[in-house]
C-alpha cells in the first residue's frame, strides 16, 4: 500500500469538510437573505414596546388552529403582558414590509403576528393583480398577485401568490384561518370584493371584513383611500399609475413597488384606528388594546357589507358585461381599493355638509291662533286648518293680523295656563345657527322610536319637531346615529346586523356557495389539499357520504343556492328599544324621550329654541292625566 494513501485520504476528507461547510453556509445565507427584513421588523416592534409608557396585563385571546375544526379558531383565554401603546401613523408607516413567499416564511412570522391580534384582533388588508383593465394578456380575468395585511402596530406581511398558485405548494394552514376567523377584523376599502376575488382564483375564504368608506361617511370624509389618507391622517398616497399598474407578478418586486402595497394596507389600519377613535393627531393613543367584541360593537351593520357607491356594478352581472361597460366609460374595474369609486353624497365635486337635503318650499309656522268661545288663547295653527273651521262654519274670524279664529263650540281640553309652548309665536328659521333662508324639519325623538309609543305620547308632539338649517340638520344625524348606536348596546337592540334584520345572509350557506363556485371557477388550479376542503364542505351541506362524487350537477345547485334566509327571531331595533323603556310604565317612556331631548341640546347647542321649550315637556300632564299605572299599548 502506498505511503501516499493515508495523506491522501486526510487531504480528500479536508476538502470535503471544507466543501460541505462551504455549502451549508451559503444555504444559511440564501435562507437569511429570503427574509431579510424579519429580524428588522422585530427590533422595531419591541422598540415600540420599550418606548410605551403604559404596559398593560390585558386579557387576550391565544389563536390556535384545533386539531378537529378547520373552519374555526378554538379560543383560549390567557393572561399574558402586551405593548399597550397605538403608535403614530408616521411610526407605522415606517415599519418596513416582509415579502413572504412559501409556507416557511409564514411560519417564522407567525408568532409575532399572533401576538400583535391579542392585542387588537383586526387586520388593514388590501389586494394587488397586474392591472391592464382588470382582465390578462389571454383575455381571463386578473387573478390576485399579491396579499397585504398590517397589524395595529404597522408590521406589514406581503404574501406573494404566484407560488402557491396551481398547487405549487399549500396555503399555510394559519394563514387560512387568518383570512377565515369571524373574529378578526379585515378593514380597507374595498376589502369586501379583494375577498370575493380572492375566492374565485384560489378558494380562500374572508371573512369579518369592514371597509372603511361605511366608518369615513360619518364624518363626511372623502371615500378613495387616497382622499381618506389625506383628510383624516394628513398623509399623501402615491397612486401613480407607474406603479399602480406595474407588473405585480415580477421575479422581484421593485422598492417602490413593496413601499406602495405596504403602505395600502397600513393605511388601512391606521385609518380604522383613527376613525374609531383610539388614535389622535395629536400625540399617539396609548390603550390597554381591545376585544374583538368591542371593535365589532363600533362597526355594527358594517361587517362583510359591501359599499355600494355610485358606479359600482351590480354582483349577478357577468365578467364580461362589466369588463365591456367599464372600457366603454374608460376606466378600469373598480373593485379594487386603489380606484377612486364615486361618492354617493356628491356628483364629482365636493359638496357642503347637507347638500342633498331638500329644504321646505313654505314656512312651517303660520302663527295663526284659535281661541275658545269665551275668547281664551287655546294653541297656534297653521292658517290652513284655521280656514278649515271657518269653512265649516265652527268658527268666525276675529282678526286677520294676526290671524285669530274664534270657536263656536267648547273644545275637548285648555291649556292648563298661558304659559304654554302651544300658545307661543315661533319663528321659521334654524334653530340652530338661525338660518332663515333654507331649512327643514327635525325629529327629535327620531320617527323610529316615536312611531312605536303609546297613543297618549303621540298626540300633539309638534313640539318635538323644529327646523333645522341642512347643514346643521346633517350634523344632527350624524350625532344621531352615536346615540343610536349607544343605545343599542345598552339594551341589546341591535341595527342592521344578523339579530337586527328581517332577511339576512346565513354564513354557513354563503361558505358553500363559495366553495361550489371556486371549484366551477378554478377546477384543477385549485390546491389539492383546498379542493378536498371545498367537496368536504359541500358533501356536508348535501348530505353525501365521503364516498360518493360531487357531481356537475350538485356543484351548480350548490353555486346557485340562495344564501339569504328568514329571521324569525327578528324584532326592529326602535320597537325593541321601546319595549324595554316600557317596562318601567310611562316614566320609563319619559326617560328615553327626556334623553334624545337633552341629546340634541348638548350636541347641537342651539341658540333659537321657540320660548318655553323644554326636556321634560308635557310629562306632569301626562302623569296627572293617566297616572304612573297607565296601561302601555305599543304600536
Amino acid at each position: 500500500m502506498s505511503h501516499r494513501g493515508p495523506l491522501t485520504a486526510v487531504v480528500t476528507a479536508v476538502l470535503g469538510a471544507t466543501l460541505g461547510g462551504l455549502l451549508i453556509w451559503r444555504v444559511y445565507r440564501t435562507k437569511r437573505k429570503r427574509l431579510p427584513s424579519i429580524q428588522k421588523v422585530a427590533d422595531s416592534l419591541h422598540n415600540l414596546e420599550e418606548k410605551a409608557t403604559e404596559v398593560t396585563a390585558v386579557e387576550c385571546t391565544c389563536i390556535q388552529p384545533p386539531h378537529d375544526v378547520k373552519d374555526e379558531f378554538q379560543t383560549v383565554q390567557c393572561q399574558t403582558t402586551l405593548p399597550a401603546r397605538i403608535p403614530s401613523s408616521d411610526h407605522l408607516l415606517g415599519i418596513k414590509p416582509v415579502i413572504v413567499t412559501s409556507e416557511e416564511e409564514w411560519q417564522q412570522l407567525w408568532p409575532i403576528m399572533q401576538k400583535e391580534l391579542s392585542v387588537f384582533p383586526v387586520l388593514g388588508f388590501d389586494c394587488e393583480w397586474v392591472k391592464t383593465s382588470a382582465v390578462s394578456a389571454k383575455g381571463k380575468a386578473a387573478v390576485v398577485s399579491l396579499l397585504q395585511m398590517a397589524s395595529y402596530s404597522g408590521l406589514c406581511i406581503l404574501v406573494r401568490l404566484l407560488s402557491f398558485r396551481s398547487s405549487q405548494q399549500p396555503f399555510p394552514h394559519t394563514l387560512m384561518e387568518v383570512l377565515r376567523n369571524p373574529h378578526i377584523l379585515k378593514v380597507g376599502v374595498g376589502c369586501y370584493e379583494d375577498g370575493k376575488r380572492l375566492t374565485r382564483d384560489y378558494g380562500l375564504s374572508l371573512a369579518c371584513t369592514v371597509d372603511l368608506r361605511h366608518l369615513a361617511l360619518r364624518q363626511n370624509n372623502g371615500l378613495s383611500l387616497k382622499s381618506l389618507a389625506a383628510d383624516v391622517l394628513k398623509i399623501s398616497l402615491d397612486k401613480s399609475p407607474e406603479v399602480r399598474c406595474s407588473d405585480w407578478e415580477a421575479d422581484q418586486l421593485t422598492k417602490e413597488q413593496m413601499t406602495y402595497a405596504a403602505r395600502d394596507a397600513q393605511v388601512s389600519i391606521a385609518l380604522f384606528l383613527h376613525l374609531l377613535g383610539f388614535q389622535s393627531e395629536a400625540s399617539p393613543a396609548s390603550s390597554s388594546g381591545s376585544s374583538y367584541s368591542e371593535l365589532a360593537s363600533r362597526c355594527q351593520g358594517l361587517v362583510d357589507v359591501p359599499f355600494k357607491g355610485q358606479g359600482d356594478r351590480d354582483d349577478r352581472a357577468g365578467d364580461g358585461d362589466r369588463k365591456r361597460r367599464a372600457r366603454s366609460l374608460g376606466y378600469e374595474n373598480p373593485e379594487s381599493g386603489d380606484q377612486q369609486v364615486s361618492d354617493p353624497r356628491k356628483n364629482h365635486k365636493r359638496k357642503s355638509l347637507g347638500a342633498g337635503y331638500s329644504a321646505r318650499k313654505s314656512p312651517l309656522y303660520d302663527n295663526c291662533f284659535l281661541h275658545a268661545p269665551d275668547g281664551q288663547p287655546l294653541c297656534t295653527c297653521d292658517k290652513k286648518k284655521a280656514k278649515w273651521y271657518l269653512d265649516k262654519g265652527i268658527g268666525v274670524l276675529e282678526s286677520e293680523e294676526p290671524f285669530i279664529v274664534r270657536l263656536l263650540f267648547e273644545p275637548s281640553g285648555r291649556p292648563d295656563s298661558q304659559q304654554d309652548y302651544y300658545l307661543t309665536a315661533k319663528e321659521n328659521l334654524c334653530v340652530v345657527c338661525g338660518k332663515a333662508d333654507s331649512y327643514i324639519r327635525k325629529n327629535i325623538v327620531p320617527h323610529e322610536y316615536r312611531r312605536h309609543f303609546p297613543t297618549e305620547m303621540k298626540d300633539h308632539n309638534s313640539h318635538d319637531i323644529l327646523l333645522l338649517c341642512t347643514s346643521c340638520h346633517a350634523a344632527s344625524n350624524v350625532h344621531d346615529s352615536f346615540l343610536k348606536q349607544q343605545l343599542a348596546e345598552e339594551f341589546s337592540a341591535p341595527q342592521g346586523c344578523e339579530e337586527g334584520v328581517r332577511i339576512f345572509e346565513d354564513s354557513d350557506r354563503r361558505k358553500v356557495r363559495s366553495a361550489a363556485r371556486a371549484l366551477l371557477t378554478a377546477g384543477e388550479g385549485l390546491p389539492e389539499q383546498r379542493r378536498e376542503e371545498l367537496q368536504a364542505l359541500i358533501k356536508s351541506f348535501l348530505n353525501l357520504n365521503d364516498e360518493e362524487e360531487v357531481t356537475e350537477e350538485a356543484l351548480q345547485q350548490a353555486a346557485n343556492l340562495e344564501t339569504k334566509i328568514l329571521n324569525e327571531a327578528y324584532v326592529p331595533h326602535g320597537l325593541k328599544l321601546v319595549q324595554a323603556h316600557a317596562e318601567q310604565g310611562l316614566r320609563g317612556l319619559m326617560v328615553l324621550e327626556r334623553r334624545w331631548r337633552q341629546h340634541f341640546l348638548t350636541t347641537m347647542q342651539p341658540r333659537h329654541l321657540p320660548p318655553l321649550w323644554s326636556i321634560d315637556h308635557n310629562h306632569s300632564k301626562l302623569l296627572r292625566k293617566y297616572g304612573e299605572d297607565l296601561p302601555i299599548k305599543l304600536n
